[in-house]
């Protein structure tokens, strides 16, 4: 065991003085282990640190000495002894492992629906956890606590560690359905200037017809009904009613529009990204004042999984306000642009039987007047209130 960390080496000795030779490493106390003879030649092991002390009383007495050295612990270090960088590499490896194995390196959430992970994440943050916190300075009842009192949706939390991954189990509060009060009276008026197109009426007296005009504001379904003997009920009016109306929109755009362009300066920052911590790897002094980001991440992947470790490359491009001419053909394009995105996110529930568009130009802008003619839903429902003790209107 001695010899594979202190190093030893065989040698075989052989000439005329061979005896001469043995006698000289006995006197010179040079410790030989398993030393023999055999025709004519000494063979033999001895410490490393005595080879030059052999080789000198081999040429002092012309000994021809053969050596060869064991692969012990010795020998492997002083064969690396100045290869910086192995060692270094096994250093940053050992540290690395400890590192990553008491720090958390993922969050993992289960068991929510309703409460979005970004904001578990946020709560866990301002607690100071996160990835690349030390796993024991983590209170983890604290934590539970915190979490189901932060966060109205959460009835309860617990939270466990298996090596670097941090687990959050999130038990939600089931919402209560939602209770929609039938019984109160009320009318169904209408909410637009408006002929009637189409009529169901599920509860309630029905006021008006196909084919009716009616104003904004008028009793379409009223709730209070009267029976063939005089008597009178209030009644919770349901029902869809459509109608035909007019609806008007506004669009404009500017001839010599301010925009922010690229004027071609650009600068480039790599840094690495350890966790939640950013480490420059490169400084190209200040940003623009006025600038756009384009940012490329590429973690690093070992075995087919991702680290919390990345190469983040941050491009600025800077941008100056500027006049930008338009043409009649720019503008036209992004007016009608405005337009399909305006039919596109207000008028999915209505049809548009017909649009008219007014174009009204200055020396400024160009504006798109529209006037559309819809058919849609035109009921909106209005609480009956009726006076009590000569006392101002109530809801009943």
């Amino acid at each position: 065991m001695t010899g594979k960390i202190r190093g030893r080496i065989r040698i075989n000795a052989s000439g005329r003085n061979l005896s001469r030779f043995i006698n000289r490493i006995h006197s010179d106390r040079i410790a030989c282990f398993g030393q023999y003879c055999e025709k004519d030649v000494f063979r033999g092991e001895i410490f490393s640190r005595d080879l030059e002390k052999v080789r000198t009383i081999a040429d002092e007495l012309k000994i021809s000495l053969k050596t060869a050295e064991f692969r012990t612990a010795a020998s492997v270090f002083s064969a690396y002894r100045k290869r910086f960088g192995f060692f270094i590499g096994i250093i940053a490896v050992l540290l690395g492992t400890l590192y990553f194995s008491s720090v958390v390196v993922t969050i993992e959430i289960h068991g929510n629906s309703i409460v979005s992970d970004d904001e578990i994440l946020a709560v866990l943050s301002d607690l100071d956890v996160r990835r690349g916190t030390y796993i024991r300075s983590i209170d983890l009842h604290y934590c539970e606590n915190e979490l189901r009192l932060r966060i109205d949706d959460i009835l309860a939390a617990s939270m466990r560690h298996t090596g670097n991954r941090l687990v959050v189990d999130i038990r939600e509060i089931v919402p209560k359905p939602e209770m929609l009060n039938e019984r109160v009276p009320c009318d169904i008026v209408s909410c637009k200037d408006a002929v009637i197109t189409s009529v169901s009426v599920f509860d309630g007296m029905l006021m008006h017809i196909i084919g009716d005009h009616v104003n904004e504001g008028t009793v379409l379904v009223s709730g209070t009904v009267k029976s063939s003997s005089e008597h009178i009920s209030m009644h919770h009016a349901n029902g869809s009613i459509k109608g035909i109306y007019v609806d008007l929109a506004t669009f404009r755009c500017e001839y010599r529009p301010k925009r922010y362009v690229p004027t071609g300066r650009t600068k480039t920052i790599n840094s690495l990204k350890l966790f939640s911590l950013d480490i420059p790897l490169s400084f190209d002094g200040d940003k623009f004042s006025t600038y756009e980001t384009e940012n490329v991440e590429k973690p690093l992947v070992i075995f087919g999984k991702k680290l919390p470790i990345a190469l983040r490359t941050e491009k600025f491009i800077e941008t100056s306000l500027s006049e930008i001419q338009l043409t009649d053909d720019e503008i036209e394009k992004k007016l009608i642009e405005k337009i399909y995105l305006y039919e596109k996110n207000f008028t999915d529930d209505v049809r548009i039987i017909n649009r008219k568009i007014a174009v009204h130009r200055t020396e400024t802008d160009v504006t798109y007047s529209v006037s559309y003619r819809l058919e849609g839903e035109i009921d909106i429902q209005k609480e009956i209130y009726a006076q009590k003790n000569g006392e101002k209107d109530s809801p009943l």
